[in-house]
């Protein structure tokens, strides 16, 4: 029987019946394949150096100092103990004009650092361990630094009131992070000299840890005794990682980029399974004959069925093993955009993607293709004799239901999260449902236009996608789904890319100076006026965390959103003043008038921690309590990119606060030499070059899109298979109707014609219902996530049309090529 199933697969591969369910099988594991060898790639680097990644085994981090009492029960527990202080700040070289400064990431570290790894440093014969820490009255730097101060090994810099030599750079750090802060340069300095500086002030942003390393039982045991007096002391943003948390911020962005590229390969994998389905549809419809004389010649039920399985199982194998390998080869395009995001070199891939690539290929050929395969054993004899019985009739909604649940079962599986599987099934199948129903509407309103044009092959292709409207739906949407992918990544992010762009004035703040003390108001505001800038206005910034909604002690436990969390537990940058500042609107409620406490929140806050007019807030700054009640909503401008405040309350009420400044202003490419005049004249002041900060923010983000891109090829792909499926099932019945319609007078020319009309016409409603699906999506994401005004651009359905028809053709030639190949009067006999 193997054998024999053997000779049968060889006999069907040469005929082509077998090929493009090969190909479809091996798109949708490719798609599935890459994403999971480059997620199993990056856990494994995780998991290899989650030590080196803390840089202890235990690591503690606060945003103000931690209680002295924890390094010394840790002493007492034989653990090796070290520091880091982090903070943003300016670093300056040179004297007079002559002078150049840079935003970077200062770094203090105590001796011991780090307790687990070495830093590297850049030398002659390539990259060396580190032997200690930076020498009194010496740094250590990336070399970014090197370039943006065109300085070298051996000049000097100065941090804040002190200088410092140069003495070595940084090769690799590990325990960088990728926190905001970080992605800065970063200057390293021996913790005995920050004092020197004066860098550090009452208000300053400031990341204090306490890094841990020991036996294993030892720090499992003085990490519960943390746990238990943090949340004794309700001590608020103190943050405890551990060996086996690794990095809960790298662990955390990657769990959700590994959903998110999963759910794009299933998008390829779904229309891919399609493909599947319409292949073995086609395959069954071409070996009726063939399964019925196997019944004559003796054969029963059973055995025909085991003989189909055996071929397929061979098909399943050979294509996920395939499919398997592409992706292999293509996770190293993922790796190109996304692996900058880990510090070190990542080690091989397992095995498990591997099994999960073939596993995964076998599923979608039960759940798709099995099926219509298995209705040839319901084949009867007779069929030899009378030819005019049709397929048997299965049960074709329960065969097609077994489909949808193995791919449901497969998404479920991929989330990983049986809230967000189930929405994705409920989106997949809605979306699918839509794009369904108006591509019906517009083949109906095709019917119309029969009369149209007075030429025989468009009425000859107007009747042909009327007969055959199940086929041609189905390209319609297979098709559509992947280019709206594509259009959303392209067309569209390129649009609300310069939208937004656009919706931030020309003249918008591109810096921000802050760290400002009480005592420097008056100076700095006569130096930004010596330098060009008119009026500049300086705000109070406090620091301050919400402890108290109307008289309830509130933690992240009580919120459930992961924004919400985030905001109650950190520190919030309060201000106070007597009048609204621009850009801001009052939404509900009035300004304060300052005779009593009153608070004004922004509304997107209220929204999101649920807080309402007239509720009491209460605010811990620095040790001091201040509540006050909320007498107004606002609306602000993000756009105009001027300093903002989610919560402004009176000045009466803050007036006892600690108090550093912030203003904001644009600099001309003639003034930029201000912000080195600024922080050589005041050193504790941190300039931020908000222009800078964007384009690295856009980078880091052109990274993630083009990941994404590269997957949707995938999708597209997919698409153009199923239209290619959907042709090529129809194949039969398009020479018998050429067959036909030749021996009725109709030219070659004619008939070929007709099919090209028909297939740019599928592409071109595909194409639109693309482009409309992406502009909806792009209206939806410029309102309620952006917010700012979009105009939809017609390039969309012109880019949607000319994509759609231009897929359309190619798979249209593919599926279609022999149909006009074989004389009519053959057609005719064999009809």
């Amino acid at each position: 029987m193997f054998q024999h199933a053997l000779r049968m697969t060889q006999r069907d591969w040469r005929t082509g019946e077998l090929r493009f369910l090969l190909l479809a099988l091996i798109v949708a594991v490719a798609a599935l394949s890459s994403v999971s060898f480059f997620v199993d790639r990056m856990r494994a680097g995780m998991t290899r150096d989650a030590h080196q990644l803390l840089g202890a085994d235990l690591l503690v981090a606060a945003d103000q100092t931690l209680p002295p009492q924890w390094a010394s029960q840790a002493q007492a527990r034989g653990l090796a103990q070290a520091q880091t202080v982090v903070f943003p700040s300016m670093a300056q070289t040179g004297e007079g004009d002559a002078a150049r400064s840079v935003l970077t990431s200062i770094k203090a570290v105590t001796e011991g650092y780090p307790l687990r790894g070495k830093v590297k440093l850049e030398g002659a014969g390539g990259e060396r361990n580190a032997d200690g820490i930076p020498r009194a009255g010496t740094v250590w730097v990336d070399p970014q630094v090197l370039s943006a101060l065109d300085v070298k090994l051996g000049d000097m810099l100065k941090l804040g009131d002190r200088d410092f030599r140069i003495a070595e750079v940084i090769a690799v750090e590990p325990d960088r992070g990728s926190a905001f802060v970080n992605f800065a340069p970063r200057v390293m300095l021996s913790d005995g000299d920050l004092a020197a500086t004066n860098l550090v002030q009452p208000g300053s942003r400031v990341t204090y840890r306490l890094l841990l390393a020991g036996a294993p039982d030892s720090v499992k045991a003085f990490q519960q005794q943390l746990e238990q007096q943090i949340e004794s002391q309700h001590l608020r943003a103190v943050r405890i990682e551990s060996l086996e948390s690794g990095r809960p911020e790298m662990r955390a962005t990657l769990d959700r980029a590994e959903q998110f590229l999963s759910l794009v390969g299933l998008l390829s994998a779904m229309l891919a399974a399609l493909a599947v389905a319409m292949a073995a549809r086609r395959f069954m419809m071409r070996h009726l004959d063939a399964c019925a004389m196997l019944r004559c010649f003796g054969m029963t039920q059973n055995q025909v069925t085991a003989l189909y399985l055996i071929e397929f199982v061979v098909v399943g194998l050979v294509a996920s093993l395939i499919g398997m390998g592409l992706g292999y080869a293509a996770h190293f395009a993922l790796l190109q955009w996304l692996g900058s995001f880990m510090p070190t070199a990542l080690p091989a891939a397992s095995w498990q993607p591997a099994v999960q690539g073939v596993v995964t290929g076998l599923l979608l050929l039960v759940g798709f293709a099995l099926p219509p395969i298995l209705q040839l054993r319901n084949v009867p004899h007779n069929r030899v004799i009378r030819r005019e019985q049709g397929a048997p009739k299965a049960a074709s909604l329960v065969t097609y239901g077994l489909g949808t649940l193995v791919f449901s079962g497969l998404l479920l599986w991929q989330a990983g999260d049986l809230k967000l599987g189930l929405l994705t099934v409920a989106g997949f199948l809605g979306g699918f449902g839509v794009f369904a129903l108006v591509a019906w509407l517009c083949l109906r309103a095709l019917r119309g236009m029969r009369g149209l044009f007075d030429s025989q092959s468009w009425r000859f292709a107007i009747d042909g996608l009327q007969r055959r409207p199940a086929a041609a739906v189905m390209q319609v949407v297979a098709l559509g789904l992947g280019l709206m992918a594509l259009l959303l990544l392209t067309v569209i992010r390129g649009d609300l890319v310069g939208a937004w762009r656009q919706s931030t004035p020309a003249d918008a703040p591109n810096r921000f100076v802050v760290n400002i003390q009480p005592d420097q108001r008056q100076a700095v505001s006569q130096a930004l006026q010596q330098g060009g800038v008119a009026a500049p206005e300086l705000y109070p910034m406090i620091r301050g965390r919400l402890v108290q909604v109307n008289g309830r002690q509130i933690s992240a436990a009580d919120y459930q959103e992961d924004r919400a969390k985030r905001l109650v537990d950190r520190e919030f940058n309060l201000s106070t003043m007597q009048q609204i500042p621009p850009g801001n609107g009052i939404v509900s409620g009035r300004w304060f008038d300052d005779s009593k406490p009153e608070a004004s929140v922004e509304r997107g806050l209220a929204q999101t921690l649920g807080i309402k007019l007239g509720d009491r807030l209460q605010f811990d700054i620095a040790g001091q309590l201040v509540e006050a009640p909320v007498t107004s909503l606002r609306k602000l401008e993000w756009g105009s990119l001027r300093v903002n405040f989610f919560v402004i309350i009176n000045p009466q009420a803050m007036r006892d606060t600690p108090q550093s400044w912030i203003t904001a202003f644009h600099l001309t490419p003639a003034q930029e030499n201000l912000g080195n005049v600024l922080t050589r004249d005041f050193p504790n002041l941190t300039v931020v070059d908000i222009g800078s900060v964007l384009r690295q923010i856009q980078a880091v983000v052109g990274q993630v899109i083009s990941a994404v891109e590269f997957l949707f090829l995938f999708t597209l792909s997919s698409g153009v298979l199923v239209l290619y499926a959907a042709l090529a099932g129809s194949q039969d019945e398009r020479v018998r109707e050429a067959g036909l319609l030749r021996a009725l007078g109709a030219t070659r020319r004619e008939l070929s014609r007709a099919q090209r009309i028909e297939v740019l016409l599928v592409g071109s409603v595909a194409g639109l219902l693309a482009a409309s699906g992406a502009a909806a999506i792009g209206w939806a994401l410029a309102h309620y996530v952006f917010n700012f005004d979009w105009t939809l651009s017609p390039l969309v359905w012109l880019a949607g049309m000319l994509i759609g028809a231009a897929c359309s053709a190619i798979g249209g030639w593919a599926g279609l090529r022999q149909v006009l190949g074989r004389p009519p009067l053959q057609t005719l006999r064999e009809g």
